[in-house]
């Protein structure tokens, strides 16, 4: 059974950092890309990263490039977005996702919220 668990999301001042972890199970977790996702209230949810199966490839929203890294750990079964100079429009629910078998699957979200 795939389970997506986020973790590491906070209240976090402008400027700052926060690092978003996402933990797999329950499939082989290297022999699949993974993206995050977010939203934020009264928003579509919208791409914020994504990496392919050996991390070789990382592509971003313009939004959050130069700012936001994705990475993987494969023998942790784990993704991470580490978040840099922080803005208030990065206010949102933070989700990781994959697709399994032609399905989609996603964790039940962290909250990031950006204020000061």
């Amino acid at each position: 059974q795939v389970q997506l668990v986020e973790s590491g999301g906070a209240l976090v001042q402008p400027g700052g950092s926060l690092k978003l972890t996402c933990t797999a199970s329950g499939f082989t977790f290297s022999g699949y890309t993974m993206t995050w996702y977010r939203q934020a209230p009264g928003k579509e949810r919208e791409l914020v990263a994504h990496i392919t199966r050996a991390g070789g490839t990382r592509t971003y929203a313009d939004s959050v490039k130069g700012r936001f890294t994705i990475s993987r750990d494969n023998a942790k079964n784990t993704m991470y977005l580490q978040m840099n100079t922080l803005k208030p429009e990065d206010t949102a629910v933070y989700y990781c996702h994959t697709i399994h078998r032609g399905l989609p699957y996603w964790g039940q979200g962290t909250q990031v919220t950006v204020s000061s």
